[in-house]
């Protein structure tokens, strides 16, 4: 296989999810013990495409900054503050949509080459990182401590794992050193058209209870 086409094929897989189980990992069931705890957690980031499409983008981005960790580890922590944050009953509005918003927000500036720095994207990593958490953090309300543990390592372990993934191949294998490459923007340009589906789909429902 062509590295020219990894981007298409990547984004393939991600548009097999479908949205419907986006948010349900271990059948939408809160996790009993440890190890379901940790599966659900592990699932969650990979069968929730909008999650997918935006760590997608945290490793394109830092890629693009050379492989700087830090708006990637800012992002991850975050996602765990905005989990416990739900958990501990802290209420943030519209969640959805603006998981959507910073999935095209970010998608936008790789595709048309638009510089953000180390701190510009800690910053907006950082702020999407509370939102996508605290959507996380539905799957695992009610659960004991344990589950809970387990579920936080899971989701955490797993967003780094793709993040450096995506970060790993876009520098070594695309050869992607600035926003002017090729496939980083492509890559870009299917996690935009996910953001613009989800983004859509939040519209529709708040007009329909209108």
């Amino acid at each position: 296989m062509q590295l020219r086409l990894m981007p298409y094929v990547v984004g393939a897989l991600i548009m097999t999810v479908t949205p419907s189980l986006a948010h349900h990992p271990m059948g939408g069931g809160t996790p009993q013990n440890f190890l379901h705890g940790f599966l659900s957690g592990v699932g969650h980031p990979i069968i929730g495409i909008d999650h997918l499409a935006f760590i997608v983008l945290v490793g394109l981005g830092s890629a693009l900054l050379g492989g700087k960790k830090l708006p990637a580890v800012t992002f991850v922590a975050a996602t765990l503050i905005g989990c416990l944050a739900l958990i501990a009953g802290v209420a943030l509005p519209f969640v959805e949509i603006t998981i959507a918003l910073s999935i095209i927000l970010v998608a936008g500036y790789i595709i048309f080459g638009g510089v953000l720095n180390n701190l510009a994207q800690t910053i907006i990593f950082g702020g999407a990182g509370l939102f996508h958490g605290w959507a996380y953090g539905k799957a695992i309300i009610g659960a004991e401590a344990a589950p809970l543990i387990s579920y936080l390592f899971g989701f955490g372990l797993t967003q780094c794992i793709i993040a450096i993934f995506v970060s790993w191949g876009a520098l070594k294998m695309w050869q992607a050193h600035s926003t002017q490459s090729f496939q980083p923007r492509i890559a870009a340009g299917i996690c935009l058209g996910i953001g613009v589906t989800f983004f859509i789909e939040q519209i529709e429902g708040l007009a329909f209870q209108l």
